[in-house]
């Protein structure tokens, strides 16, 4: 290409004149359209006769805010009353338990106090009979009845007051067999043990004709169930049963089956 062409230029062709005069014209004619549109409808509107006033947000939020805070204030309160209810229960539980466990100190010191005097009345009582028992221990030196007599019934008479047990022997209970052989024992006589020996160990007497120290039996003879010992005026000394112990007793109560005399 010769250095004398012509090099065509990059800047954008201006637009003609007439084209612009065209498009300012079109936009002018659209606006005045638009203004005659707005002026007719702006003329026909019917006049705004009442105001709808919108709903205040803040007032609302306010409230709800105010219910909030009264409804927290009284869980608040709730809770404390509970806390002061829960304190004063565990309180009157905690007195209570004190006050329960003195009571039960105060019963269990009145109770040993009780126990302690019992225990120095059986042993003063024990100390009295042991010391009968051994006035009475060694056998009359009178050979007649009477006299032998009155050392067995003094002996009885001294365990007034004691158990009865099923086979002991003294000093302090007894069975009904047993408590006739120690006592006749204090005179030098040897009894069997048992009640059926007993009932025939002697001269069988009738029981309208007894006198002070004959063996009372119930039952046949050599088949006796209880023995017991005759004191006069129509009494007898036995170790009775468990819910007795050793008393006097009267035959018209209880009227013996026989008896045998061995004094």
């Amino acid at each position: 290409m010769s250095h004398t062409a012509h090099i065509p230029s990059h800047r954008k062709p201006r637009r003609s004149s007439s084209k612009l005069a065209l498009r300012a014209g079109v936009a002018g004619g659209v606006l005045s359209t638009i203004a005659v549109a707005s002026g007719a409808g702006a003329a026909t509107a019917d006049p705004v006769t009442e105001t709808i006033e919108m709903p205040t947000l803040s007032s609302g939020l306010s409230a709800a805010v105010t219910q909030s805070a009264e409804a927290t204030q009284q869980v608040a309160l709730d809770l404390e009353l509970q806390a002061q209810e829960d304190a004063a229960a565990a309180k009157a539980a905690q007195t209570a338990k004190k006050a329960k466990a003195e009571a039960e100190r105060k019963a269990e010191a009145k109770e040993k106090a009780e126990a302690k005097k019992r225990a120095e009345a059986e042993a003063k009582e024990r100390a009295s009979r042991s010391s009968e028992r051994t006035t009475l221990s060694a056998p009359s030196s009178s050979s007649n009845a009477t006299g032998s007599a009155a050392t067995v019934v003094a002996f009885l008479k001294a365990q007034l007051g004691d158990a009865y047990v099923m086979g002991a022997t003294g000093p302090n209970s007894w069975d009904c067999s047993s408590l006739v052989q120690a006592a006749f024992r204090q005179v030098g006589i040897d009894l069997p043990r048992v009640s059926q020996d007993q009932s025939v160990a002697g001269t069988q007497v009738g029981t309208s004709n007894l006198q002070i120290g004959d063996i009372l039996y119930w039952g046949g003879a050599g088949s006796a169930y209880h023995v017991a010992v005759y004191i006069g005026d129509g009494q007898y000394l036995d170790a009775a049963n468990p819910s007795k112990g050793v008393v006097i007793q009267d035959l018209s109560g209880y009227p013996a089956s026989g008896a045998v005399r061995v004094l």
